[in-house]
């Protein structure tokens, strides 16, 4: 093997349904490959459920481009028309590439604003407070202040922390963390 073999990198769009063809595709390609000198070896990859690669690897940038220049790579290409559209192709010469990073990786997003916090922090605890004012403490009215006092406490807390707060972050999440959504991927993606 040469020290500077060069991988290549296509990232498709396939079709709904025609998921299973693409596969078969990009592993008959990759077998015609297989013939060219050089080759080294790829493979079919799914990036979730967005993007689909097909990757490989030839021994020097020579090979490389012979293979993507020829007739059959052309064809190739024109069998996928029905299946897939190309949205990115990249050429790596070398492995060291690979671990270097290609793009900065997103910032973490910033903590919600402290109004937020606190608007979602008095919707998990005024209502629980008011019931217990409202139901139990007229029947703890004989208490000492002191056990009544950590009675709410205890069952205010128990409530927020366990059954209230969870739901209430989880419906306003996108609110809260705008950012994270995209962090995540949940973001419109670009088309190319």
């Amino acid at each position: 093997m040469t020290s500077n073999p060069v991988t290549v990198t296509a990232a498709y769009r396939v079709v709904l349904g025609r998921e299973a063809d693409f596969h078969s595709w990009g592993w008959a390609m990759l077998g015609a490959s297989a013939r060219q000198p050089g080759f080294l070896g790829g493979g079919v990859l799914v990036d979730g459920e967005a993007e689909w690669h097909v990757v490989y690897r030839f021994a020097t940038e020579d090979t490389a481009r012979a293979w993507e220049d020829s007739a059959a790579r052309v064809e190739w290409d024109d069998r996928a028309l029905g299946i897939a559209r190309q949205t990115d192709r990249r050429s790596v010469r070398g492995s060291k590439a690979w671990f270097d990073a290609q793009t900065p990786a997103p910032k973490a997003p910033a903590p919600p604003s402290k109004w937020k916090l606190w608007f979602v922090n008095m919707s998990a605890v005024f209502p629980p407070v008011l019931l217990f004012n409202l139901i139990v403490l007229p029947y703890l009215g004989d208490l000492n202040p002191f056990i009544r006092t950590l009675l709410l406490c205890l069952c205010v807390t128990a409530l927020v922390t366990w059954i209230l707060m969870p739901r209430l972050q989880r419906f306003f999440k996108k609110w809260l963390y705008p950012p994270l959504q995209a962090l995540r991927g949940r973001h419109k993606r670009r088309t190319a």
